[in-house]
């Protein structure tokens, strides 16, 4: 189901019988029709382990279950939205940043140290990210949250991007990701992120990136 964006800060989602959709706990601004509103325990497709890793993650975001027949607006602390559809692939997203998505994508949970080793563990400790990332596999359209608007780069071979931790909110695609240091340990003494720790993305996808490095 194809979100319908409103404006940059709300997208409208059809619900339709049979149908099923995810939006984090408070993201439902308004609706129409016969719409119903369900804590969800399992932790959408990912079931369990879903769960466990989002828990393990601090990322242990609340979801609702939306079913019924009707229209939903979505929205969440007047954050930017970006509408992001999938044909197959894997979308990587830090799961604060999720508004809502379909039903019909497999959920999952990527431990960003087993793509970036040791430095990639490095990126939670210092950033305050999570270790962890959501994945959403699958056809579908996925709703994600950003501050001050967001842009997509195009990710190519021989052609690596290289992003700011904190302004990181998606990527995918076929991308390796690494975290690289730009200055000497003795640099990094009371830096959080910007030039001292950046991102490397590589391989052939794309990466979403908000203009402001706050976190949600």
């Amino acid at each position: 189901m194809p979100f319908r964006e409103i404006n940059p800060k709300m997208v409208e989602a059809t619900v339709l019988p049979g149908q099923r959709m995810y939006s984090q706990r408070g993201a439902m601004l308004a609706y129409r029709g016969e719409v119903s509103f369900t804590p969800n325990i399992q932790g959408g497709q990912g079931g369990v382990m879903s769960m466990i890793g989002r828990r393990v993650a601090n990322e242990a975001t609340p979801l609702m279950t939306v079913e019924g027949n009707g229209t939903v607006m979505f929205g969440h602390g007047g954050h930017h939205i970006q509408v992001i559809n999938l044909a197959g692939d894997t979308l990587y997203v830090e799961a604060d940043r999720l508004l809502a998505f379909d039903g019909t994508l497999q959920q999952g949970t990527m431990f960003m140290g087993s793509q970036g080793g040791v430095m990639g563990m490095v990126r939670g400790q210092v950033t305050g990210q999570g270790l962890f990332t959501t994945t959403l596999k699958g056809h579908g359209a996925v709703a994600v949250m950003a501050h001050g608007g967001v842009i997509e780069l195009p990710i190519t071979p021989g052609r690596e991007v290289h992003v700011d931790p904190q302004a990181y909110v998606a990527h995918h695609g076929d991308v390796r990701n690494k975290l690289s240091t730009a200055l000497g340990w003795r640099d990094m003494v009371g830096r959080g992120s910007g030039e001292a720790f950046q991102l490397e993305l590589s391989g052939s996808g794309a990466v979403y990136v908000q203009a402001s490095e706050e976190k949600l």
